[in-house]
């Protein structure tokens, strides 16, 4: 039998990442219970800075880090153009580099008369 001092099990325990806790309204079209947070991480962070608030934003943050949240938000398909502006404002990042605003200006809506 091998004896684990009750202080390196809690270490152990420590190192394995809490999953955040969302609100279920970010996540209002896809089966909340069955979404896995890992396999699905770039969908999760869009939504997260699309439709969450500030608590939820921070926790996503700790739980992906900044690297992985800025390179989920720079390579997204689509943003709302407020959420553009606000990623830009977190990551440091200008919009010219983000994918969404380049294929945004691409494709211009039609013209207003």
């Amino acid at each position: 039998m091998v004896f684990v001092p009750r202080k390196m099990a809690y270490l152990r325990g420590m190192s394995e990442k809490m999953k955040p806790v969302f609100n279920k309204r970010i996540f209002w079209d896809v089966n909340f219970e069955k979404l896995d947070y890992d396999l699905r991480a770039n969908f999760v962070i869009e939504r997260v800075f699309e439709r969450g608030d500030v608590d939820d934003i921070r926790q996503c943050r700790r739980y992906y880090g900044d690297e992985k949240v800025a390179q989920a938000l720079l390579n997204a398909k689509y943003l709302p153009l407020h959420t553009i502006h606000f990623a830009s404002a977190i990551i440091d990042k200008p919009l010219n580099e983000f994918r969404c605003y380049i294929l945004r200006q691409l494709n211009p809506g039609l013209f207003p008369y």
